[in-house]
């Protein structure tokens, strides 16, 4: 611990698995850290609903850093698409984060959450790949919008946060594929938003935290 967040407040959208170690993360770093979702226990936050992030801005009150962790992945074909599991997935990614930025004060930073699959198109992830290239997207432009509030995206590979415990050989191949030779790690990524909140020079950028993929 070297308490680089103390005094500071931060914001995590998303209590499980990455969410949840963020915002652990963040306390160990001295910062005051709440947890906002849709599922009840904390601060109600449904990024399909405009009305909750209004009414939980006010009553939070500014942030020195919002960390948005949320995903809706509907990984289905074109012609197989599902409108509403379609509209989700940009709500969490993509529109969300846009009224995030509009109703809640944010004194230093914004970090939203990308994906490698962005980058890489293949049958059955266009929503995905489009909803995680437009949070890279949206990073440039609020960047551009919120100046001196720096804006950033990052965007892991495949992490071994528990998310994939029921499929084993899906951690197992993306080894593979990384220069790395493994997976990613939890820590990997609460290292580096840590650093990313702290990195008061990087703005308007995506870091891909991906292993080396090609």
């Amino acid at each position: 611990m070297s308490n680089r967040l103390a005094g500071q407040t931060v914001l995590v959208l998303g209590g499980r698995h990455l969410g949840a170690a963020i915002a652990e993360a963040a306390t160990d770093e001295g910062a005051k850290v709440r947890v906002a979702s849709h599922r009840p226990g904390g601060l109600h936050i449904d990024l399909r609903d405009e009305a909750t992030i209004a009414a939980a801005a006010a009553e939070h009150g500014p942030v020195d850093h919002l960390v948005n962790t949320a995903a809706a992945p509907h990984a289905a074909r074109v012609g197989e698409l599902d409108r509403d599991k379609t509209v989700d997935a940009f709500a969490a990614k993509v529109i969300g984060p846009l009224l995030l930025a509009k109703h809640f004060t944010i004194r230093r930073s914004l970090l939203l959450f990308s994906g490698q699959v962005g980058w890489r198109p293949a049958p059955g992830s266009v929503v995905t790949g489009v909803t995680n290239g437009a949070a890279a997207f949206a990073a440039q432009h609020l960047a551009a919008e919120l100046a001196p509030v720096r804006v950033n995206a990052l965007s892991p590979g495949i992490v071994d946060s528990g998310v994939w415990d029921s499929k084993p050989d899906v951690l197992a191949n993306a080894a593979k594929r990384t220069l790395a030779g493994r997976t990613g790690t939890v820590a990997d990524i609460t290292g580096t938003v840590l650093w990313m909140l702290n990195a008061g020079f990087l703005t308007g950028e995506t870091i891909h935290l991906e292993g080396g993929r090609p």
